[in-house]
């Protein structure tokens, strides 16, 4: 077929496709996917979206298609690759023309364009960027636009390469097209400036377009001093100008952060510049607050930058370094210092009229407004408190007595009807909150908390608010730093009566500090019903997720720290906890506050967790079933649930045993949540061996058989030690059960297994079925050697030799003895080969002997100290909590295993 002929017959289908008649759609998409493998199909395409003529949404799709292409086709390497001279073709029909009408249409073109060049430029394609900068030069207005738009996203494309080879070639290229990309930006920047004050704002806004793409091409230092007054807010032109501005901001920062050395000359100028603007009144009028932020950014990150610091010791430093530091020190004077710290609190600091509506109207969002993670690099309230911290940080000296003299001058209570004072005292408090650390030797704050702060939260006026609000706040921030534990019973008063605040946000705030304040439990346990059910009501008053998440995340907390003293007082929380599951369907993040808050909750209440299980088991089955979408969410915290749930358990239930269907999916997934999957595979073994080993173990050996082909040293280990507990707990049934698993720890003896730690496991494993499971161990060891051909005392005779000479491998008293035991339960036998190992045998149990002896200073005897007296209940000290379940079951275990019990004198 000719070239017109398959070009009416593309141009056809793809106008088909473009239909929204599915009847006539679909058959044209799969016509379309067809040719995507023949050749000249990409050719036909490149004719088609460079005919101006056509429809528009045909054009687009066809350059979608050729995108596509790309990425499938254009490697050499790829299945139904793309011919050589096809591409050579394809190439040169790409870069004839900078003359596309259509924007849209345009990007999409340089996109491709840079997607070709990843891949060929410059070896297959070293005209491309001389053709771009040709094209860039002319003085056709659209052309240059087009060139320009290309020329940024070739660049940009080649600039993420990661090849070391790659980057060598894009280094070259870079330092081809750098000062012509240079001069370009300028040149645009003044036909700009002319044209503004011209007032020809249609012919600025096109040499701004320009600006932006010719400085997007280039990485340089360029700084911003042109943003005039001529521009008025409502300018056409005000919008690009501001993110041109931003633009060049970006610039400098990245340069910094990516060659903080090279920009050490930029330092001076920088600082003069960012301060400035930010810190004198030739901002005013002319700033933005993004523009703010990236000024804030560039001088904190001077600021805190390690490379221009001295090292401790000032020979060791680098030259550069000190070259920096003496910049800085010379900018950073005195009156600069002093100038910026009052500024950042007294101007920057202050709750601004857009906080005070949203305190109003929006009183939640207002109290949990996102300042964490990297907020400071975008927002300003964020950016302004980090800069002020390292500001306070690296100049304390000069900066305490000015923040000091700032909080003098606020003493005593704050008229109500002075809200200009009233900010001023918040900002204040929050910069004395935020450098607490800083302060320690500087402020007596046990003294200022009776004095002053009391009195501030006595004062019920609602304008007085801002301040109750703060001085929580500020206590929270000192709490950690220097507070006498003798006030904190005054505190938890004042706590208690803030919680009953008017205002939804003071109350909020307060139980956030209360959060970071229950250290001695017995001082707050007379206030914790109180405290407790102002905690629940603040819960069900609060009505956005965000705000319930964190009044759960406070509940959680304290039940965390005053642990079985919860018990009298969960009632309403536990019936309403199902509620708000039930309401935060949608809201992933709000149920897993709920998922921690429960975890905590059956900790709390120990074996009484059980009346939860209507509960709490639909929630745990949601929460770890890989088939449901939500456990993306979910999973961990629902595996942190099921564990503390079976470890608190008095009883297995059926529901409790049914949930375990989900564990074969999670040990599929072999994630970083394996090891809780063990502990919950050993809890169900503890909780109850038989039912569940009967249940599950056949899955779980087939899970665990899967798990061992293809899991590191440290990931069989904890398998292993899976089917330890259950030889312990239930030595018949579980050697029963996990018998596909044992051939392969006979063989690893047997081979003398080099990672030491698996080893001592597999000895672990066989000493136990030895010990406990004699007819078993026979069995085994006649299988084993039927598949070795070997005779079993020969087989017998290895293993033992292995056994005796790796029992250094066994670490633990409590393994060791047991392999002691297991090798002398074999002496009674006159058989001949374990008589000639009968040295080796008597010399390992006298070893372990040595390590299980302990002298008893009273008598002088010595005894083995892994003997167990039933009559020994531990005495628990203030600190430790009461054993779980799970702790008592243990005991009992241990309390029947040969390693803790005397010897029985043979019948």
């Amino acid at each position: 077929m000719d070239m017109d002929s398959a070009s009416s017959v593309v141009l056809q289908a793809l106008t088909q496709a473009t239909s929204q008649d599915t009847a006539v759609l679909k058959p044209a998409e799969e016509q379309l996917r067809q040719w995507e493998t023949q050749p000249g199909f990409y050719s036909v395409l490149l004719n088609i979206f460079n005919n101006h003529m056509l429809d528009v949404n045909v054009r687009w799709l066809a350059v979608l298609y050729f995108k596509n292409g790309i990425d499938r086709y254009w490697r050499r390497v790829a299945p139904h690759a793309l011919s050589e001279e096809e591409k050579t073709s394809l190439r040169a029909g790409l870069i004839t023309n900078f003359n596309e009408p259509v924007n849209q249409i345009a990007t999409q073109i340089a996109v491709l364009i840079a997607k070709v060049a990843r891949l060929d430029c410059p070896r297959q394609w070293p005209e491309l960027i001389p053709i771009l900068l040709e094209s860039v030069k002319g003085q056709d207005g659209l052309q240059q636009h087009r060139a320009l738009l290309t020329f940024y996203h070739v660049t940009k494309t080649l600039a993420s390469k990661r090849l070391a080879q790659d980057r060598r070639l894009f280094q070259d290229l870079a330092s081809g097209i750098y000062s012509f990309a240079c001069s370009l930006w300028s040149h645009h920047t003044d036909c700009f400036l002319q044209q503004i004050y011209a007032r020809d704002e249609a012919a600025a806004l096109s040499s701004l377009e320009r600006t932006l793409l010719s400085l997007k091409g280039t990485q340089h230092e360029c700084c911003m001093h042109i943003f005039s007054r001529q521009v008025g807010s409502d300018s056409t032109c005000r919008e690009k100008l501001e993110k041109t501005i931003i633009l060049y901001t970006k610039v400098l920062l990245d340069f910094l952060e990516y060659h903080p050395c090279a920009f050490i000359p930029l330092i001076q100028r920088s600082l003069e510049f960012a301060v400035t603007y930010v810190f004198t009144p030739a901002g005013e009028g002319v700033t933005f607050e993004r523009f703010i932020v990236q000024c804030m950014n560039l001088i904190k990150m001077i600021v805190k930058n390690d490379a221009y610091k001295p090292a401790k010791n000032i020979d060791d430093s680098k030259p550069e370094s000190l070259e920096a530091h003496k910049i800085k020190t010379a900018f950073f004077t005195h009156p600069t210092l002093t100038e910026i710290g009052r500024r950042l609190v007294s101007h920057y600091f202050l709750l601004t009229e857009e906080e005070l509506a949203m305190w109003e109207e929006d009183p939640e969002s207002f109290a949990v407004e996102e300042t964490g993670g990297d907020s400071w690099k975008y927002s300003l309230r964020p950016c302004t408190e980090v800069l002020f911290l390292d500001i306070f940080h690296n100049y304390s000296q000069t900066l305490t007595p000015v923040l000091l003299d700032m909080v003098q001058n606020l003493q005593g209570p704050t008229n109500v009807e002075d809200s200009v004072q009233l900010l001023m005292k918040d900002a204040v408090y929050n910069a004395v909150g935020l450098a607490a650390y800083e302060l320690f030797d500087n402020v007596d704050f046990d003294q200022w908390f009776k004095n002053q702060l009391l009195g501030e939260l006595q004062v019920s006026h609602h304008r007085y608010k801002l301040i109750r609000r703060r001085v929580i706040w500020l206590i929270g921030q000192w709490i950690s730093v220097k507070f006498k534990s003798d006030l904190r019973p005054l505190l938890y008063e004042v706590i208690l009566s803030l919680m009953q605040d008017p205002d939804l946000v003071v109350r909020i705030e307060t139980a956030t500090t209360l959060k970071l304040n229950i250290l001695l439990i017995e001082q707050f346990l007379p206030y914790l019903e109180s405290i407790f059910g102002l905690l629940f009501q603040l819960l069900q008053q609060v009505t956005e997720c965000d705000t319930k998440m964190q009044v759960l995340h406070v509940i959680s907390c304290v039940i965390e720290r005053v642990g079985i003293q919860i018990r009298p007082y969960v009632g309403c929380l536990v019936q309403y906890l199902p509620l708000l599951w039930k309401q935060s369907e949608e809201h992933n993040m709000l149920r897993c506050a709920i998922l921690t808050t429960l975890i905590q909750l059956v900790q709390g209440l120990g074996a009484e967790s059980k009346n939860l299980y209507p509960f709490l088991l639909p929630v745990i089955q949601l929460s770890t079933d890989v088939s449901q979408p939500p456990h993306v969410y979910l999973l961990e915290d629902g595996l942190e649930l099921w564990l503390v749930t079976l470890e608190n358990s008095p009883a297995i239930t059926p529901e409790l045993l049914r949930i375990f269907q989900n564990m074969s999916a999670l040990l599929e997934l072999s994630s970083e949540n394996l090891r809780t999957c063990f502990h919950i595979v050993n809890g169900y073994i503890y909780l109850s061996a038989t039912e569940f080993l009967q249940n599950y173990a056949e899955s779980l050996c087939r899970s665990f058989c899967d798990l061992l082909k293809d899991i590191t040293n440290e990931g069989r280990v904890q398998v292993l030690k899976v089917v330890e507990i259950a030889l312990k707990v239930s030595p018949m049934l579980g050697a029963h059960m996990f018998q596909p698993l044992l051939p392969a720890v006979f063989r690893g003896i047997v081979d003398g297994e080099r990672y030491p730690v698996v080893m001592s496991t597999y000895l672990g494993i066989m000493g136990r079925v030895l010990l406990q499971n004699f007819s078993f161990f026979s069995s085994l060891l006649s299988q084993m050697a039927s598949e070795c051909n070997q005779e079993m005392d020969q087989l017998l005779g290895n293993v033992i030799e292995m056994w005796v000479d790796r029992m250094d491998n066994i670490t633990q008293p409590e393994r060791r003895k047991l392999s002691s035991l297991a090798l002398l339960s074999l002496l009674p036998s006159d058989n001949s080969v374990i008589q000639d190992k009968f040295c080796g045998i008597v010399n390992i149990c006298v070893e372990a002997l040595h390590d299980v002896m302990t002298e008893d200073p009273e008598t002088g005897t010595f005894k083995d100290c892994m003997l167990m007296s039933h009559f020994e209940e531990p005495k628990l000290s203030d600190d430790e909590e009461p054993p779980t379940e799970q702790d008592k079951r243990k005991k009992l275990v241990s309390e029947i295993i040969p390693v803790h019990l005397s010897p029985q004198p043979r019948p």
